[in-house]
């Protein structure tokens, strides 16, 4: 067992720092979210992308420097940051609320008229951080922050 963890140490060390940064960032989201779509009235994109814009360059920062460890920021890293964010927001919130309509269905507990439509999309937003968080660490991880496109600090 010890020796499958030292073969795996890097990755499982980033999965414990992404959760971390994830942890903080998805409580700041929500909140977020929660107050614009159900205080203030926004509609399930516009509070979803304003909250996920706020907690984008929280998470860029924290991960870079805790999570990946990048000490050389190329220009173009902010940019494969920004599209990652932006493929997986899109992905993520798109699936949800069709997901959670059929989950429902699935479920016998019917969309149709039985729950509220703000209901609905808060469960749509729920389900969708969910898919977020996971495309997000595999995106940051082998697309932004890849190995090999910086220098990483030595321990």
């Amino acid at each position: 067992m010890r020796a499958l963890f030292e073969k795996y140490k890097d990755f499982i060390m980033e999965v414990i720092h992404f959760g971390m940064v994830g942890v903080i960032n998805t409580f700041l989201g929500w909140v977020i979210m929660a107050v614009l779509y159900n205080l203030m009235h926004m509609n399930y994109w516009l509070s979803s992308g304003i909250s996920y814009f706020i907690g984008s360059v929280f998470s860029y920062h924290a991960n870079a420097r805790l999570t990946f460890k990048v000490e050389d920021r190329d220009k173009w890293l902010p940019w494969r940051f920004a599209l990652n964010i932006i493929v997986c927001y899109l992905v993520s919130f798109s699936a949800a609320q069709p997901l959670v309509g059929w989950l429902l269905d699935a479920f016998g507990l019917s969309a149709g008229g039985t729950l509220s439509q703000a209901l609905l999309d808060n469960i749509a937003m729920i389900f969708g951080m969910g898919i977020f968080i996971v495309m997000n660490f595999f995106g940051q991880k082998l697309f932004v922050f890849r190995t090999g496109r910086h220098k990483t600090k030595e321990m």
